[in-house]
């Protein structure tokens, strides 16, 4: 995702497209193709995640750093209520009362 090209972390509707973008790396790609993520595969993205936050976090000012980190702290609430919901909305409707 490095690179030139700025890509919007918003949709043209406004909604949210960053995980969008986290679908289409190459490492989710990988990651998923079989419908498992193993304890290594997970590690090696909290790699990927801390690498990234040392080198960023130390280059922002305190303003900046505040706000990025409202943004992370929003987006993990986020990805973690669409992970609940879904979860909610594949479970039966009916009760079995055998």
């Amino acid at each position: 995702m490095a690179g030139g090209t700025r890509t919007s972390w918003l949709a043209d509707d406004g909604s949210v497209a960053v995980d969008d973008l986290a679908r289409r790396m190459e490492s989710f790609v990988k990651t998923m193709a079989d419908g498992i993520v193993s304890d290594d595969e997970l590690a090696a993205q909290e790699k990927r995640l801390a690498d990234l936050m040392r080198d960023i976090e130390p280059k922002l000012d305190d303003a900046m750093h505040a706000r990025i980190t409202e943004l992370l702290c929003e987006l993990t609430a986020f990805d973690i209520m669409q992970v609940v919901h879904a979860m909610q909305a594949s479970q039966p409707k009916t009760v079995f009362n055998g």
